[in-house]
């Protein structure tokens, strides 16, 4: 890579603006000028800190697989740019290597430096953040970052691409039957069949890692003292679980989140959400989750995703909340936001084409993974509805199946107009589905008309399951009141031994209940989020008015 063959990259969509002389000045009381010859490396993908760049002359080439066969040039900064992107502001590992391209002086800005500028500069703040959240969307379009290699029929190589997928990690795949040439690449690294897939990572390779291990080297679990307490405790990084910990941190409270997945939970999934407030255009659940997250850890909330709850116990005047990985949380109040989770079809043989051809989520990871096949979608509500329109850019053919007779019942309008036009979509109302067909991959999916009897083979190489959801509370055990559903009762319903709640809280003071984990929500996003914003002035009024040492039974 030299200087004669890099031109700076235009402006994409706001993705690489240049700082005017007064916000430079602004960067520069908090840094110091270096001057870099060509050549040099600022920071390595796979770099656990980097620093804020701002260039003031000379060019720096941002690169993707720096040194191996697939190295790329991802975008060239000249006079005026920063560099860096979401994993600056996150504490994320960097997703490429920086290189200066041509003699270059720096603006070199330690990153909490920047955190504050950021924090007191509204200006600054909406262009450095717009950018980097740009900048995140190219890297994943770009398959920068992690590079995972595994077979296709590896549920372990789905679990990988599934978790870097819902947590917006840049990363791309390489799958071992379609590319020959990664077998010997696996063997000049020492990696033995048994040990794939692997994970990539500027100079790691991590052989088949847990859910956990690749959270950590991710930068999205962070080792937390068993003795620290915090405010908030918030267990679910769903819309209402982000919108307690935006607000929560916010107004100055201790507030830490935890997620057994991704942020956003299901609406995460959703690959456009068209009648939330404010998006006219439209936004995806990612995107929405991503500039969620990112406001919540501007704020100073902690977020930490793989983390799954599985219990809660009273624990001097405060609460201790149990993770699957042995460690706990200590806080003084609990937001239970921990919403829903889809229900599986009752249908022989269902488990032998889960994961591989049987999904309960239609994001990119899935889209890719049947383009160009037919496929069928199972549900009546929303979620069946958006994955259905965004299934339909991808495969040939997509057949929503419905069990009752009208689409209007549980599916918004605007959905129901964009499937009604689409040549893609074939709706089947009164079908459920009776036989899944094939041999390790779905072939066809035998359905009924459950007026008649009669019965239609629809060939499909992928199934994507939407048919409700049961309420995500079994992890509590008996500690809180439930309806006869598994939804947590919260104000007057939580009502004991003539101890009035307040609203949105559970039987246990000091513990609320948002989102569609609870008894009688609205499930929708902005209901949700509201719930989320409203359980923190409850909190509040909880905090003020506890009498000093009292128990929290």
């Amino acid at each position: 890579m030299t200087a004669t063959d890099l031109t700076e990259t235009p402006d994409l969509h706001g993705a690489f603006p240049r700082l005017s002389e007064e916000q430079i000045a602004t960067f520069e009381a908090q840094g110091e000028r270096q001057r870099v010859p060509a050549g040099d490396v600022l920071f390595r993908e796979g770099d656990p800190y980097y620093e804020f760049y701002v260039v003031l002359d000379g060019r720096v080439g941002i690169v993707a697989g720096r040194g191996t066969d697939d190295e790329r040039v991802f975008a060239v900064h000249g006079p005026g740019r920063f560099l860096g992107e979401l994993s600056l502001i996150t504490g994320q590992p960097a997703f490429f290597t920086a290189v200066v391209v041509e003699d270059a002086e720096l603006l070199v800005v330690p990153v909490d430096r920047v955190r504050k500028v950021i924090a007191q500069d509204q200006v600054l703040s909406d262009l450095i953040l717009r950018a980097y959240l740009v900048r995140r969307d190219l890297l994943i379009g770009f398959g920068a970052g992690l590079r995972i290699i595994g077979s296709r029929y590896s549920p372990d190589t789905r679990r990988l691409r599934e978790f870097a997928a819902r947590n917006r990690l840049p990363h791309r795949w390489t799958d071992l039957e379609g590319d020959p040439s990664t077998e010997e690449l696996l063997r000049q690294m020492g990696v033995a069949p048994e040990e794939t897939p692997v994970v990539i990572w500027g100079e790691r390779v991590l052989r088949n890692p847990s859910g956990a291990e690749l959270a950590r080297d991710a930068g999205l679990r962070h080792a937390e003292p068993d003795e620290h307490v915090c405010d908030i405790v918030v267990v679910g990084a769903g819309p209402a679980g982000l919108a307690a910990s935006v607000y929560g941190a916010s107004e100055g409270l201790d507030t830490f989140a935890v997620d057994g997945v991704a942020t956003g939970g299901q609406a995460g999934t959703s690959t456009r959400i068209e009648n939330y407030l404010g998006f006219p255009a439209g936004i995806s659940g990612g995107e929405l989750a991503a500039r969620a997250a990112i406001q919540a850890e501007k704020f100073g909330a902690r977020i930490e995703v793989l983390a799954e709850a599985n219990g809660l116990d009273a624990d001097d005047g405060g609460y201790r909340l149990s993770l699957d990985d042995g460690t706990h949380v200590m806080a003084r109040t609990v937001v239970i936001a921990t919403g829903v989770r889809y229900r599986r079809l009752d249908v022989p043989r269902l488990e032998d084409f889960e994961g591989a051809s049987v999904f309960y989520a239609a994001t990119s990871v899935e889209a890719q993974m049947c383009a160009g096949d037919p496929v069928v979608v199972v549900g009546g509500g929303n979620s069946a509805g958006q994955a259905s329109v965004f299934l339909s850019k991808h495969s040939v053919r997509v057949h929503l199946l419905v069990r009752d007779g009208d689409l209007a019942k549980s599916m918004s309008r605007y959905l129901i107009d964009q499937i009604e036009r689409h040549p893609n979509v074939e709706v089947r109302l009164h079908h459920e589905v009776r036989e899944l067909i094939g041999d390790g991959d779905l072939e066809a999916v035998v359905a009924e008309d459950n007026r008649t009897g009669d019965t239609t083979t629809i060939p499909a190489r992928a199934m994507f399951v939407f048919i409700g959801a049961e309420p995500h509370t079994r992890w509590l055990g008996d500690r809180l009141a439930l309806d006869p559903r598994g939804f947590i009762l919260t104000g007057s319903n939580a009502r004991t031994d003539g101890v009035e709640p307040l609203p949105l809280e559970t039987t246990l003071p000091g513990v609320f209940a948002v989102g569609d984990v609870r008894c009688g929500s609205i499930k929708r996003v902005a209901s949700a989020v509201g719930e989320g914003s409203m359980a923190v002035r409850l909190v509040h009024e909880h905090l003020e008015n506890r009498r000093p040492g009292q128990s929290q039974t």
